[in-house]
C-alpha cells in the first residue's frame, strides 16, 4: 500500500481528545492536550499537560509543556487546576477545526508532538501520531480532520 507524506494535518474539534482545539482572538490555532508516557517494565510513566500555538499555516509557534508526575502519584485536583489555567490563559476562543504541521519538541528528553511515522516496508502507511501516549493517530486523507484512538 502507498500513500503520501504529511505536510498539513486537519484536527476537527469534538467532546473526546480534541475537545480543546481552535482558535484564538489573535488569530493563533491551539492544540491543548494531555500527553502521557505509559507505566512499562520499570519505568512509572509520566503525565504532561501540553499546549501548542500555532500560526495560521500550521507552523508551531509557542509550546508550553507541563510535567504533572508520574502516572497515578499526582494531586489529580491540581493537574486540572494547571490545565484549566492552561485553557484560561488563551482567553476568548473558538473551538473549532484546526490544520497544522507535523511537529516534534524535546521537552526534558522526552519527544513530544504530533511526530510523523515513516513506513516501514512497501505495504506501511505514513501516520502521524500524538505522542507520547500514541492516544491519536491520523492517517490519509489528511484533510479529515478525524483520528484514530
Amino acid at each position: 500500500m502507498n500513500s503520501n507524506k504529511p505536510v498539513i494535518v486537519a484536527i476537527d474539534h469534538d467532546d473526546y481528545h480534541a475537545e480543546h482545539v481552535g482558535r484564538t482572538q489573535d488569530g493563533l490555532q491551539f492544540f491543548l492536550t494531555t500527553p502521557f508516557e505509559p507505566a512499562i517494565s520499570n519505568s512509572q510513566g509520566c503525565e504532561y499537560i501540553a499546549l501548542f500555538k500555532f500560526d495560521l499555516s500550521g507552523n508551531l509557534v509557542d509550546s508550553i509543556i507541563d510535567t504533572i508526575g508520574s502516572r497515578g502519584s499526582y494531586d489529580e485536583d491540581a493537574r486540572k487546576n494547571i490545565y484549566l489555567a492552561r485553557l484560561k490563559e488563551l482567553g476568548d476562543v473558538t473551538y473549532q477545526r484546526i490544520e497544522v504541521k507535523p511537529f516534534s519538541i524535546n521537552h526534558n528528553g522526552v519527544e513530544i508532538g504530533l511526530i510523523t511515522r515513516e513506513p516501514e516496508d512497501e505495504d506501511d502507511i505514513w501516520a502521524v501520531e500524538l505522542l507520547p501516549g500514541n492516544y491519536m493517530a491520523f492517517f490519509e486523507p489528511w484533510d479529515s480532520g478525524e483520528y484514530d484512538t
